[in-house]
Order: structure tokens, then C-alpha cells, then sequence
């Protein structure tokens, strides 16, 4: 696919950074930190290149790898600085820095100083792995050196939980960069790639979760079951390999975390399910593997919302990707490369209208959050979902003033995902139900409805697959 689609807030955030090293800084410090993070293989990498290439500076593009040595990574950085377009790369040449303090203060000898420049680290968590003292390292040069030249360095992360601790109070760099986040790409983005409609769209961004490098391989235009057609029966496409190289990069097959979320990614939600998925893993041990996940933001932790406090906790892979990934292709790459991936396919059609129902669910409360006001009930800041222990009544969205006690319940909801079923006064008469079995909603709480195919009865607020694309671009 060609072109560059979507990132528009992202690139005029990092327009802007670049623009204020320009500018200059007081006291004369007119460099400038990022520290960007998001998961792997969204496109954090891609995004800066993006952005180099249209600033036309000069700049250093580095990106670190699991070397085993400090030396190792030295060398590397070295060889990044000889080959950059900084007009004291020839300093690099021979060059041999034994120490992070040595190599940065070079770097800082070869930038413009009548000029702004731009600095990338990409994936820095595996230097700070390699050496634990880099981060005060750079912290120190950065103050010494980089921040008196026009200089913008965007240092790149995987690891959500360290990358956001970085600029915790405490930490060397604390208060030294500005924080970005990069999200996979939107539904409404996927929409313009593919060109697709809204609801297959959606539908392909539950696959895709948005990751550009699987979205490049889906012809423009080309349905759902056409993609999947090609990608499930070929075992190099990315839509199969780029799950497994992220987990691989996370934890080692075997270990308790791995385990734990191919326990949670197989559909199980609940602690005491989830442990016996398994195979009866030891309490205590469970419940750091699932605070390890929940901190990496792999995992999602959520609690009913209501106005009563429960500890019905439920546990769901957070990235739409490798919930697809790990429900129906992670368990049978084996088939797949033994060239029967027409057995996966037949399993992903037969299973599909159900898994979609439940996967569409976090994307469907992520969107009515995005929504301008008016388009929901007045007060409504947060969007969750209900159940009980025994799952009656289980209701798809509520609607509240906070989380995750209400003090208000402002709507209740329901999501159809069907192709030809709209909600329906059956439907109606179901959700009246589980609305007065909600603590906190009485019968004047409003009643919305978001449906792939329409809506059919009377009393409900509709929210179709274009209000929920449109507050993705909004």
C-alpha cells in the first residue's frame, strides 16, 4: 500500500517540538526530549521516519537491539553516527567509545549549532536492560550537552510500564522530556487504507487491531473473508507472525506470563477460570503474572460499574490484535505451516459471528468515550459494562458520572453486531430487563443502542457503525 495514512496529531505534535528547538530556549537550552512509547509493531518507528524525512534536518536514526554487551550496542551507535546526516558524522569514523558518556558526549560534538537537528533512540529500553546506569547517563548529557543545542531527541519504546516510569519523580530523566503515547491505528483509519465502510471496517480493525504492517498486506477494498483467505494459509504473512514475534519480545514461551494470557486470549475472564486454564497454577503465582500483564498493559482489569462497588473483577487481552491472534491463530501455527490452513480458516468462519460479538464490545465503549457532547446523555464521563458473578444479567454498556462507583448512572446499552438483525423490540424488552436489575438505574435512565444493522424499535438512543467511525475521527 502506498502513502502515509493517518498519525496527523501525532506528526503535528512532533511539528510543533521541532518548531520550539527552532525557536530556541531560555538561557539558551533550546533542545528538547520525547519520550514516545506504544505497543510493538504499531508504527512508532515508522511514524518518526515520517517525520524525519519531512522535516529535512539533519539527524541520527538509532535503533538498539538485544545486544548481549554494553560494547556491543557502543559499536552499533557508533556506526549509526558515522552513516547520519549530521554534519559532524566524519567525528564518528574510527571512533571506539568505551562508555554511554563518551559516545553521547561525540554526539553532542557533531550536532549543528546553527541549525536544529533531530536524535532518535529507538527501543532505548533494551539499553537501559543491557546498562542500567544509561538512563542516568543520558539524563547527565542531555543536561551537560544536548539541551544547549538545537536538538530534538525522541527516544523509542515497546515497554509501556518502563518508558511511562521514566519520567517518574525520581527517575534521572524526570520532568526532562515530554510524554507521547502512539495508538494503533483507529477504525476510521483503517476505513481510509482499505476503503472500506464503517462496519467492515470495524470488523477489520478487530483483526488487524490497527498495526500498519498487517493493514499493508490487505488489498484496498478486499473484504474480510478475502483477506483471510490469503493471510490464515500463508505462515510468513504478518497478520500470523507479528503475534508471535511480540510475545516472543515480551516473556519466553513457557513462562507464567506467557501462560497466563494465552489463558485469558483463549476467552477465559475470570480469575478462578483463568487458573485452571492453566493447569491449576498456584495462586500467589497467578496473581503476579497477572499484575505483571496488567502493568505492560497487556492485559485489561475491569470491575462492574455500577453505583454499588463489586469485586466481580474480569480479566480481557487489551490489544484487539492479539486477542484475535491468540483466540484463533496463535494455537495453530502448526497446521498452518504444515499447509493446512484451510483448517483455521473453516474454524475462524464458524466461530467468528460469536467471538465478534464479545470482541467488538471494548471498541464499541472506547468510541461512545470519544463522542462530541450531545451525542449522549448528559453527564457521561466514563462508558463500562455490567454483569454478576452468574452473568444475569450481563449488560454491554452503562453509562456513568465516574468510575468505578458511580455516583449517577446516565445510560444503559446493548451492542448488536449482526449483519442483517437489527435491534429489535425483543432485544428492547431484554435490556427494560436488565436495566432494572442494575443498581443505580431506574426507569427514567435513557436506553441507547448501537447496531451494526439498524435498530428497529422504539425508546432507545441508536448509534450506528458511522457515529462510532466518526467519533474516531473527531
Amino acid at each position: 500500500m502506498d502513502g502515509f495514512v493517518g498519525r496527523t496529531r501525532e506528526l503535528a505534535v512532533l511539528d510543533r517540538m521541532l518548531q520550539r528547538v527552532a525557536r530556541g530556549g531560555r538561557a539558551g537550552r533550546p533542545g528538547r526530549a520525547l519520550l514516545m512509547r506504544g505497543r510493538r509493531r504499531v508504527g512508532k518507528s515508522r511514524l518518526v521516519e515520517e517525520f524525519v524525512d519531512r522535516a529535512g534536518v539533519p539527524h541520527l536514526f538509532f535503533t538498539a537491539s538485544a545486544q548481549p554487551t554494553v560494547a556491543a550496542d557502543l559499536a552499533l551507535f557508533a556506526a549509526a553516527g558515522g552513516a547520519s546526516s549530521l554534519p559532524g558524522a566524519a567525528l564518528f569514523t574510527g571512533q571506539r567509545p568505551g562508555t554511554w558518556d563518551a559516545a553521547l558526549t561525540l554526539l553532542a560534538a557533531a550536532l549543528p549549532a546553527d541549525r536544529p537537528s533531530v536524535v532518535v533512540l529507538d527501543e532505548m529500553p533494551y539499553l537501559i536492560a543491557t546498562d542500567p546506569g544509561f538512563e542516568g547517563t543520558l539524563q547527565k548529557i542531555f543536561d551537560r550537552e544536548l539541551s544547549r543545542r538545537p536538538v530534538l531527541l525522541v527516544c523509542v519504546g515497546s515497554d509501556l510500564a518502563m518508558m511511562e516510569a521514566l519520567n517518574d519523580y525520581g527517575r534521572p530523566f524526570h520532568q526532562r522530556a515530554t510524554e507521547m503515547v502512539v495508538p494503533p491505528l483507529s477504525p476510521a483509519d483503517v476505513s481510509e487504507m482499505l476503503g472500506l465502510p464503517a462496519a467492515e471496517a470495524i470488523d477489520a480493525y478487530l483483526v488487524t487491531g490497527g498495526l500498519p504492517l498487517i493493514l499493508d498486506e490487505w488489498p484496498v477494498g478486499a473484504s474480510l473473508p478475502e483477506y483471510l483467505a490469503g493471510a490464515v494459509t500463508d505462515p510468513t504473512s504478518a497478520l500470523l507472525v507479528s503475534g508471535e514475534r511480540a510475545l516472543a519480545a515480551e516473556f519466553p514461551p513457557q513462562s507464567q506470563p506467557s501462560l497466563v494470557l494465552r489463558a485469558i486470549g483463549s476467552g477465559e475472564r475470570t480469575f478462578s477460570l483463568i487458573a485452571r486454564a492453566t493447569g491449576g497454577m498456584p495462586q500467589a503465582s497467578l496473581a503476579r503474572a497477572v499484575r505483571l500483564l496488567a502493568d505492560k498493559r497487556i492485559v485489561d482489569v475491569t470491575v462492574p460499574l455500577s453505583t454499588r462497588p463489586s469485586r466481580e473483577t474480569r480479566y480481557a487481552v487489551a490489544d484487539p490484535y492479539l486477542r484475535f491472534w491468540l483466540s484463533f491463530l496463535g494455537p495453530y501455527l502448526s497446521e498452518i505451516e504444515r499447509g493446512r490452513g484451510d483448517l483455521t480458516l473453516a474454524r475462524i468462519t464458524s466461530s467468528w459471528t460469536s467471538w465478534r460479538g464479545r470482541a467488538v464490545e471494548p471498541v464499541v465503549r472506547e468510541a461512545l468515550r470519544r463522542l462530541p457532547a450531545g451525542h449522549l446523555p448528559e453527564g457521561t464521563d466514563v462508558v463500562g459494562g455490567y454483569w454478576t458473578r452468574s452473568n444475569d444479567p450481563e449488560i454491554d454498556l452503562v453509562g456513568a458520572d465516574r468510575e468505578p462507583v458511580a455516583r449517577r448512572v446516565t445510560f444503559v446499552g446493548s451492542v448488536k453486531w449482526q449483519e442483517k438483525r437489527p435491534f429489535d423490540t425483543h432485544d428492547l424488552r431484554r435490556l427494560l430487563v436488565h436495566r432494572s436489575r442494575l443498581p443505580g438505574a431506574d426507569d427514567d435512565v435513557p436506553l441507547v443502542a448501537v447496531s451494526r444493522s439498524g435498530v428497529a424499535a422504539d425508546g432507545v438512543r441508536a448509534v450506528s457503525p458511522e457515529d462510532l467511525l466518526g467519533a474516531y475521527r473527531d
